[in-house]
């Protein structure tokens, strides 16, 4: 299940990535970031310009959907919400029968027109942040669910989420056993457990223990398999349950934010600047590099083949990607387009 952040359609020079860089065959699903909501509790696209036809429009939202003339197994998925968008509109929203309905009125009449397979809750985060109602979201979430699931089946359209990865956020975020029974997948952010917000270095996102953290309880432990095993023990069913990986300290020339660098920035870096020191932790089962001040997470091949057999063991529903624009789609650094995700789909033995 891939994420694609469309603002990279707008990234300078070769960092820039369209509806038509994608590659259908790698995927089974492809999920559109983003789209949002008014006060109203309306679906809105968060940059016309870009999603839909209107006044010389690229019309992407229906060009994203067409990908599927290339790959018919292939599914699209319209995500609503992000980061950026904020708590505040869907917490007013799911708190509220009117706008509730608004919501889901205006989502299935751009899914049906658009051509979507789809809706991807991406709300960060229910009693979190600029919340209305605070601990009344949890509750309001899963109604929203219900109403969402119940308008959806008669269409086929799946309903999918976005969740926060560790326990002591997760537990307080879902009524957990209530929204499984809704959801068709359960995407859990197992990605930016660590970061530049932090006042000491860790990892983005490890899949087990460092060798320090031997001797510390699992659920306290912001690493993905202490989200997964939580997930499961609070009653997420295995075979709904995709578990994120990232697609990468200092700013990426493409993405421009600072503190973040995608794969394909920092892989291109690497080969600039030679004295980038690379180690990989066999414990964590991730790398870091480091170059005089600067410090970075990120992951490469071996450690997504180690996510990804470790998915398998599981017996997880499989693997969601935050997000393909950052990886090596030209590719910069090597021969294979988009590495991480060939990489993925090899230890899936879809290719």
């Amino acid at each position: 299940m891939c994420y694609y952040g469309t603002w990279a359609a707008r990234f300078p020079g070769v960092g820039k990535f369209t509806v038509n860089d994608v590659n259908t065959t790698l995927c089974t699903h492809l999920m559109y970031a983003f789209a949002g909501i008014n006060e109203e509790g309306e679906m809105i696209s968060l940059d016309p310009q870009l999603d839909l036809s209107d006044n010389g429009g690229q019309d992407n939202f229906r060009k994203f959907t067409a990908l599927k003339l290339k790959n018919p197994k292939l599914k699209t998925i319209l995500s609503v919400g992000g980061w950026n968008e904020g708590s505040r509109k869907y917490s007013k929203m799911a708190g509220n029968a009117t706008l509730r309905a608004n919501f889901i009125r205006t989502a299935m009449k751009v899914l049906l027109d658009c051509g979507f397979d789809g809706l991807d809750m991406d709300w960060e985060y229910p009693t979190a942040r600029d919340t209305v109602y605070g601990a009344a979201d949890v509750d309001h979430f899963t109604q929203l669910l219900t109403e969402l699931k119940y308008t959806f089946e008669p269409y086929g359209l799946l309903l999918t989420a976005a969740v926060a990865a560790v326990k002591n956020s997760a537990s307080v975020f879902y009524d957990i056993p209530a929204i499984s029974k809704y959801l068709d997948y359960i995407n859990i952010m197992t990605y930016d457990l660590h970061g530049s917000w932090d006042d000491v270095t860790g990892y983005n996102a490890a899949l087990f223990r460092t060798k320090d953290e031997a001797d510390t309880p699992l659920d306290s432990l912001f690493i993905g398999q202490a989200a997964i095993e939580f997930w499961i023990s609070a009653g997420a069913p295995r075979n709904k349950i995709l578990m994120g990986v990232p697609g990468a300290g200092i700013t990426g020339p493409f993405s421009g934010e600072n503190g973040t660098i995608g794969y394909n920035e920092f892989c291109d870096e690497q080969l600039k600047v030679k004295p980038w020191n690379v180690v990989y932790d066999n414990y964590a089962q991730v790398p870091y590099a480091y170059l005089g001040n600067d410090w970075v997470s990120y992951d490469n091949v071996r450690s997504i083949v180690a996510k990804t057999e470790y998915i398998k063991n599981q017996k997880l529903a499989g693997v969601m990607i935050w997000s393909i624009e950052t990886d090596d789609f030209h590719p910069l650094c090597g021969k294979t387009k988009s590495p991480l995700l060939f990489s993925i789909n090899c230890a899936l033995g879809r290719i």
